[in-house]
């Protein structure tokens, strides 16, 4: 019960925020086995209660509710098979981020320090129809390192160690395309030399306690 809260609680939250508008976004959480606990299709966001959600297994067939699961769980359940580490997954239409996407641009240059840390590079994923198989092709080759994606033409995606961390994602991910939006807006974000970034990866493990996955770290 505990899970189904805080889901719908975030649910509840990324619609407030207006990373979502209407039915928009997709959110899991990952359950004791090798259940998940997923929101269904067709409901706002920001209506969700602890009893709209869905219990599906790994291959998404439904264990537990009474309506459809979001067409798009073969985003989450790819994230989860191939990820340990990965126990939450968000998918949302953040309005700056999806802008970036839109345009198709990820964040692949060291601009922020504590974007460094937390999201490392974000990548943006070539376009496929929502909800086919072409949706997991598109991730893929990505979902190895990244924590946050953007989808072309479509929205982002966050992955988590848990709900909270998937959720804090997403929100820093829109709060970077905000600022670098505006900072375009007055003229063109600097990316930070190469050794600050080398010397903010020396310290992120002792003095921040993150360990960082090598295939995350921006190119020096």
């Amino acid at each position: 019960m505990r899970q189904r809260i805080e889901l719908a609680e975030i649910c509840n939250r990324v619609y407030d925020k207006e990373f979502v508008a209407g039915y928009d976004g997709n959110l899991s959480v990952k359950l004791e086995g090798s259940n998940y606990l997923v929101t269904p299709s067709a409901k706002c966001k920001g209506e969700i209660r602890p009893d709209d959600l869905l219990v599906v297994d790994i291959n998404g067939r439904l264990i537990e509710g009474n309506t459809k699961p979001s067409t798009e769980i073969k985003i989450h359940l790819s994230a989860y098979q191939k990820r340990e580490d990965v126990n939450a997954v968000i998918h949302c239409h953040p309005p700056y981020a999806t802008a970036f996407a839109a345009i198709g641009e990820g964040f692949t240059r060291p601009v922020f320090p504590e974007v460094i840390l937390t999201l490392g590079k974000v990548p943006l994923c070539r376009y496929a129809t929502p909800s086919t198989d072409e949706m997991v092709l598109s991730i893929e080759k990505h979902l190895e390192y990244a924590w946050a994606m953007l989808l072309e033409n479509h929205g982002a995606v966050t992955f988590g160690k848990d709900l909270s961390d998937a959720y804090f994602k997403m929100e820093k991910l829109e709060h970077t395309a905000k600022v670098i939006a505006i900072a375009r807006s007055i003229g063109r974000e600097k990316s930070l030399p190469n050794l600050k970034v080398k010397e903010l990866y020396d310290i992120a493990e002792t003095t921040y306690n993150i360990k960082i996955n090598k295939k995350n770290r921006f190119d020096f």
